[in-house]
């Protein structure tokens, strides 16, 4: 992509209603396109039922919850539940893009079927757990309502463009960390569940990553910054759930998602689609932000060299204990 007309960036050039308004036609055009290749599917398809049984409670026939009922890996346990655990909090997800995108029009009609699509996770994610046993039930409720009664404000809700270039990324990495779980959970049931929450989150990463493309069209420099603050700041949404820090430790030695994976497929990919890097035509403050993002991902490509020397070094002691 190369911006040669003026640049329209400025603070003064656009507010959050313009950008809405001149973006309504993109985002009509993506809303039909999504509609065309979604495909709807049943939460009820991908559960193994028939393994259930009850857990103590109003059924006297209850079988309490221990640790070795389920098959599922240790790493994909932590996994499933951060991941549930994020999806859970979809009322406070809809209420922030709602505010932001509205409810009429092409964006509210891409708001509702967002929502009710992700909805669907949940849902099955909790079915497969309950089911399978993967995770103790008590837990998993309490953590739920520790998480959900904390609440959730996103950092990028003071921006219409913050936010759209914070979702590119972020569906991106949902559907990542989706898709490795599933791989590390050793269950192919599970595999395939997560695998088809992956096909959704990758859709609705590509209809952000295009509304982003968009936005550098109609107003690259402050789009430029805002995919700066968006990427230099970047958090997953579960950040304030319980023992979030341990649990994300725990998943980037599992290489679920880490420095490294979150360089190379999930930051790497949506920059280079769009040619972030490859814009001119912006103005001083556009062309500072995308030096800076430069900078920046560079910075991070060392980091996460430096974090695959470390975990190549801890799995070769783990081989040389295995060993003896």
């Amino acid at each position: 992509m190369t911006i040669t007309s003026p640049h329209l960036g400025s603070s003064k050039a656009w507010t959050d209603a313009q950008l809405l308004f001149a973006l309504e036609e993109v985002v009509e055009k993506e809303l039909n396109r999504h509609l065309k290749v979604a495909k709807d599917w049943m939460p009820h398809e991908y559960v193994p039922f028939s393994d259930g049984r009850n857990f103590p409670g109003v059924f006297e026939d209850g079988e309490a919850w221990a640790a070795d009922q389920s098959k599922v890996t240790d790493i994909g346990k932590i996994a499933l539940v951060v991941n549930l655990l994020t999806e859970d909090n979809l009322p406070s997800y809809h209420h922030e893009i709602a505010s932001l995108f509205g409810r009429d029009g092409a964006w509210g009609t891409w708001v509702h079927r967002w929502t009710a699509e992700e909805g669907r996770h949940g849902i099955v994610m909790r079915d497969y757990l309950l089911t399978s046993r993967a995770v103790d039930p008590d837990k998993l409720e309490q953590f739920r309502m520790a998480h959900m009664a904390e609440g959730f404000e996103s950092d990028n809700r003071h921006s219409m463009l913050h936010s759209v270039a914070y979702v590119a990324f972020q569906e991106l990495a949902t559907r990542v960390s989706h898709r490795n779980t599933g791989h590390q959970s050793g269950d192919p049931v599970c595999d395939r569940m997560l695998a088809r929450i992956a096909t959704d989150e990758n859709l609705h990463m590509v209809f952000y990553r295009n509304l982003l493309g968009a936005a550098f069209e109609l107003a690259p420099d402050l789009t430029m910054q805002a995919v700066r603050d968006v990427v230099v700041n970047f958090r997953m949404p579960g950040h304030g759930m319980p023992g979030f820090e341990r649990a994300a430790a725990q998943m980037a030695i599992g290489e679920i998602y880490n420095m490294r994976i979150h360089h190379d497929d999930v930051i790497q990919p949506v920059l280079r689609f769009l040619k972030v890097m490859d814009i001119d035509g912006l103005g001083p403050e556009g062309a500072q932000a995308q030096e800076e993002l430069g900078l920046y991902m560079g910075g991070l490509d060392s980091e996460a060299s430096k974090f695959d020397e470390k975990l190549a070094a801890r799995k070769a002691r783990m081989a040389a204990r295995g060993r003896a």
